[in-house]
């Protein structure tokens, strides 16, 4: 695992993340740990655009299409 080091951090917010780390029950390191996993898991806008692109890009045949709806309809 790395080390992580934040300079400069203003001590007004230093002070708000302790006292929210304080109410969640939890040191300042470990309510460090889950902001920086919760930022890290969401996917970023240009991200979920370029997912969505690649989704989209997948070509099907009208054909494939309508035996596919066919199929559903007969059941098999």
């Amino acid at each position: 695992m790395s080390v992580l080091t934040i300079r400069d951090v203003p001590e007004d917010q230093i002070r708000v993340l302790k006292t929210r780390a304080a109410q969640a029950g939890k040191s300042l390191q470990a309510y460090l740990h889950e902001l920086i996993a919760a930022e890290t898991t969401k996917p970023t806008m240009n991200e979920m655009a370029a997912r969505l692109d690649r989704e989209a890009a997948a070509e099907y045949a009208t054909d494939d299409v309508l035996a596919a709806i066919d199929e559903g309809r007969l059941g098999g």
